[in-house]
């Protein structure tokens, strides 16, 4: 069988791997930071790409360039590129993509970090950007300039769990020639599959579920062609935020566990959001695998599944939040997602705290909210642990 048609959970197991001489079952780690060539002229046509053979670890590498094939394969894209942070992922689109006098229009309530250094850094070299609800396409339709370049999205939103309707957003971009990026990290492939409602570009913080024990830090993208490929992969050489082999080789070993991880989450994350919605000093709970979110139809038919991220406020705002937080015993207080273990935090002060506080409202970042990030513990476990956190409030 050729790997491209075997299922999703058989390619986590198996796509990716590389033969060496030993046989072994597991990819190895090519923990060197250099390699020979077999003569000088073997060299050069490593550095003309006459060859693929491996150069140096910023390059390329072995281990790496396994978790680049399955990363790939996942997202159903042409390669993948591992970058050093999810970070490093997103400064690579923008380094590749964006030049002086281009314009983004982005995800209002998108990843903290991912709105600061745009707004930050490289608005002093010339790159605008809007931040948009773009759950709502109409809102992208009506940002869009002459200058505009690129449509950079997250979905579900972090951390307002908003829904961004994939194929509608592709389909203005196709008619308006502009690029799409998607930032995957809470679905992660298992979940969704951006690049299959035509979508250029995804990447992923796989620190995050791809990981999925809380144990590196690591980011990846997937281009639909080796078009954006060429372009993004010499940006990611020169920024020098290379993946290193044991860190691609601890993300190959967390993947084979995607898929029994995230059914378990998320068995977790729909009993617990219940639990919330039910509660009397609960306001509100944000959890695509409730009916009573806005995009709840949406969600259904662009995930295969609602995730293990819940956001939530509490009735009393900061402050009963805050008491909430400080008593939790089972969940960590702790930023990050996606791990084994369940987390719990405030992104207004914690993950959001970059962004101007006028924009954190607009987007629907209020000062009450808390985000919750669903593990495999018992479920049980886990309720009663917010159980008698909320009777301190």
């Amino acid at each position: 069988m050729k790997n491209k048609d075997l299922g999703f959970d058989s390619r986590l197991i198996h796509e990716g791997h590389i033969d060496d001489q030993f046989g072994s079952a597991t990819v190895p780690i090519y923990q060197t930071s250099t390699f020979r060539f077999k003569s000088a002229e073997h060299g050069a046509a490593c550095f003309s790409g006459s060859s693929d053979g491996y150069i140096y670890t910023r390059l390329n590498n072995p281990t790496v360039d396994s978790l680049e094939r399955l990363a790939a394969s996942l997202e159903n894209g042409y390669r993948g590129i591992a970058c050093s942070s999810g970070m490093g992922a997103v400064n690579t689109i923008y380094g590749g993509l964006l030049k002086q006098g281009d314009h983004m229009i982005s995800t209002d309530a998108v990843y903290g970090p991912s709105r600061v250094v745009m707004e930050k850094h490289y608005s002093k070299y010339g790159v605008e950007s809007s931040y948009v609800d773009t759950s709502n396409a109409e809102n992208i339709l009506k940002e869009i300039r002459p200058q505009t370049r690129l449509i950079y999205i997250e979905t579900p939103a972090n951390p307002t769990m908003s829904i961004t309707d994939l194929k509608a957003v592709a389909e203005i971009a196709r008619q308006k020639g502009l690029i799409t990026v998607a930032d995957n990290t809470f679905c992660s492939p298992l979940l969704q599959k951006p690049i299959d409602f035509g979508f250029d570009i995804v990447f992923h913080s796989v620190t995050k579920f791809m990981n999925g024990h809380a144990d590196i830090v690591g980011g990846v993208i997937v281009s639909r062609s080796r078009e954006f490929d060429q372009i993004l992969r010499p940006m990611m050489i020169n920024l020098g935020c290379n993946m290193d082999p044991h860190q691609a080789y601890m993300v190959i070993r967390g993947l084979k566990t995607l898929s029994v991880r995230m059914e378990r989450a998320q068995e977790n994350a729909i009993k617990i959001a219940r639990f919330l919605e039910d509660h009397p000093k609960v306001a509100w709970v944000k959890y695509p695998g409730l009916e009573s979110h806005a995009q709840y139809k949406l969600a259904r038919s662009q995930m295969n599944g609602p995730g293990a991220m819940i956001s939530f406020e509490m009735k009393g705002g900061l402050d009963a939040g805050k008491t909430l937080m400080n008593n939790v015993r089972l969940s960590l207080l702790a930023v990050s997602l996606g791990g084994v273990e369940s987390l719990i935090q405030h992104p207004a002060s914690m993950t959001h705290s970059k962004v101007d506080k006028q924009s954190r409202e607009v987007s629907g970042i209020t000062d009450g909210l808390v985000r919750f990030s669903v593990g495999i513990e018992n479920a049980e476990d886990l309720i009663a642990d917010i159980s008698q956190a909320l009777d301190m409030v």
